[in-house]
């Protein structure tokens, strides 16, 4: 359903609680309200979706967008928008969200995130991360290891970083507790001078050239600039790139403070699925019309609401048409569906992605 044209983040599928449905980014615009003024709400995104971003984002003025020519991952897009943000505001403080979450409830949100600010406030080369407290062994998130706690605050130092585990090792940090180990969220608070200065000590490479382009943000020359040196950036993570690193250097301070609410990261179906009520058989529908017969736990799913999805003797499954192609997977295979969007642009062709 996601496409290079309109990624899931523009989708308006989540049930606004009126009839009507939301994309993701709205989501997560409107979640924001009342933390910082619309005039220093910042978003940064591929170019090619400018223009649907904001027809869909009333309150996102154009100068207020931060455009990349193709993504470079996470490092660059902090990277860019903290070096561009520093021009505006060399004190700014800067909270990062991604588009693809659902959090509740709202204003406890808002209040641990003014915690995670006051805490990045608090000195130079301190990074602040927050940690979901997790439900389940799961596989398909990044950990933050905690150490001791931070006096006076919510927080704990970071001690590692640790990746997407294997099932055993998972299931030791879920076992371990929340007083050991957070989801990590991929929300993050800090000065620009602070990110800056990891960006600097740990990828110097692409700090100068993030530099380059924050200094000549508004001038006629900038977008001659961005897509002469975005392309030629090192694509990396921000957790790979800083985040890791720092957390194990003297000189900073990596600190998470936890999440104690309802969070999905709807980065794939079934954790959609999630966001979707369902019938007294666990089955969720969005989008479509559904008869499903002698079915469990599946989720039926189109951008055709005229379009009838049917079902027989299924069971955790989830099915998804759109116009252009169709998936049926079982729920446990979800995570395999970044390969199989590699395997068909290698089998049929981009026209499909």
């Amino acid at each position: 359903m996601s496409t290079r044209a309109l990624p899931k983040q523009l989708i308006p599928f989540i049930d606004d609680g009126s009839g009507g449905s939301k994309s993701l980014l709205q989501v997560a615009m409107d979640r924001l309200e009342g933390l910082v003024p619309d005039e220093r709400i910042y978003v940064c995104a591929g170019e090619s979706t400018r223009e649907v971003m904001l027809a869909r984002l009333p309150r996102l003025d154009a100068s207020r967008f931060i455009a990349e020519p193709m993504g470079r991952d996470t490092l660059n897009a902090v990277g860019l928008s903290a070096a561009v943000l520093t021009q505006v505001d060399a004190d700014a403080t800067i909270a990062v969200f991604t588009a693809d979450h659902i959090i509740e409830p709202i204003d406890e949100f808002l209040r641990i995130v003014e915690q995670g600010y006051e805490l990045a406030e608090r000195g130079e080369r301190t990074l602040v991360t927050f940690g979901i407290e997790p439900t389940h062994a799961a596989t398909g998130y990044g950990y933050l290891q905690l150490g001791g706690p931070i006096e006076d605050t919510p927080g704990s130092v970071v001690d590692r970083f640790r990746e997407k585990p294997e099932q055993p090792v998972a299931q030791t940090y879920f076992d371990a507790g929340p007083t050991r180990y957070l989801w990590n969220s991929g929300m993050f608070v800090w000065k620009a001078s602070s990110v800056l200065a990891a960006i600097h000590q740990f990828a110097p490479s692409n700090y100068r050239k993030l530099m380059e382009l924050g200094a000549l943000w508004g001038s006629p020359a900038y977008d001659t600039k961005l897509a002469a040196v975005y392309p030629t950036l090192e694509k990396i993570s921000v957790d790979f790139a800083i985040m890791e690193p720092a957390s194990e250097h003297e000189d900073f301070t990596v600190t998470a403070v936890p999440m104690p609410l309802k969070w999905l990261d709807v980065g794939s179906w079934p954790s959609f699925m999630e966001t979707r009520p369902g019938d007294e058989q666990g089955n969720a529908v969005a989008g479509c019309k559904a008869v499903m017969l002698g079915t469990r736990n599946t989720l039926a799913a189109s951008d055709d609401p005229d379009h009838l999805i049917t079902t027989i003797g299924c069971e955790d499954m989830v099915i998804i048409h759109t116009a252009r192609a169709t998936l049926v997977c079982r729920k446990q295979d979800a995570e395999q569906i970044k390969q199989l969007h590699q395997q068909v642009g290698q089998s049929v062709g981009d026209a499909y992605l």
